[in-house]
């Protein structure tokens, strides 16, 4: 079992097969020939098995550098560009992370390796439920996958499953998990990742980042090739009446990552598509 409280079916069992570990291991010297270099990253990606987040249709592009279709008309980004974005956000053992748009569930995997507590919020029932098998069947237990809507996410959440509640059961993880709270706007994160495109920052979501945090979205409207944007968040100071100083969100720092085309947010939820 790992410092995250995941055990070892994700990088080393026997029932994955040699093929799927050799598959996994050279597609993360591809990575770090292209230019992943952060350590961490690279090892949080090959504990993952991709393949366990697609269909069976689409098992053979696990470790292809490939977009690839999900349940629900969403897609899977390709492994290069979760590489990218993990490493961006520059994840410390202590960070809590927020993720927009949990998809498959993969790259939600990847980020319960790096931080001791990941949130994930998804629009659809279906992905959130398939989520919570494939993340169950691995045992990670830091991670909180919660169905709402990303655009308001201290509001409009209709229930959460937190597989860390769950013990080492992953039947209990499937069945019993639903206890956890919903996202409240005094919940603060260290960093944030939105896995869909919208032409600003959403507000709500700038107020859930703590100083000192980073937040990286695709900037752009629908249909359009958009900007993979980074902010940081430098803490600022506020001499109140009293004389005591508080310290406030100060000056961002805004970085254009990459282009990138994806789909966008939408508001609400849904149970499919």
């Amino acid at each position: 079992m790992n410092k995250n409280g995941a055990d070892r079916l994700s990088d080393t069992s026997p029932a994955l097969g040699l093929d799927e570990r050799e598959a996994r291991a050279a597609f993360v010297l591809r990575l770090r020939s292209s230019g992943i270099g952060d350590r961490n990253v690279l090892a949080a990606i090959e504990r993952v098995p991709r393949r366990l987040f697609l269909a069976a249709i689409y098992h053979a592009l696990a470790y292809q550098d490939a977009v690839v279709p999900i349940e629900c008309g969403q897609t899977a980004s390709a492994p290069s560009l979760v590489a990218r974005v993990v490493q961006a956000l520059c994840i410390e053992p202590n960070h809590r992370v927020l993720e927009v748009g949990t998809g498959s569930g993969y790259q939600t995997a990847v980020l319960s390796h790096l931080a001791a507590e990941v949130h994930s919020i998804e629009r659809y029932r279906g992905l959130v439920d398939l989520a919570r098998q494939r993340l169950a069947a691995l045992k990670l237990k830091n991670i909180h996958l919660h169905h709402g809507d990303g655009l308001a996410p201290t509001r409009a959440v209709e229930d959460t499953i937190g597989l860390a509640d769950a013990g080492a059961d992953p039947e209990r993880a499937l069945e019993d998990c639903l206890a956890v709270r919903p996202l409240k706007a005094t919940d603060k994160f260290d960093r944030i990742v939105v896995n869909a495109a919208w032409p600003v920052v959403p507000d709500d979501l700038r107020g859930l980042l703590k100083p000192n945090g980073i937040l990286i979205l695709p900037l752009g409207a629908p249909r359009e090739i958009q900007k993979l944007t980074r902010y940081t968040v430098w803490p600022g100071a506020e001499v109140m009446a009293d004389g005591h100083v508080r310290v406030t969100t100060g000056v961002e720092d805004v970085e254009l990552l990459d282009h990138v085309r994806t789909v966008s947010l939408v508001r609400g939820t849904a149970a499919v598509l």
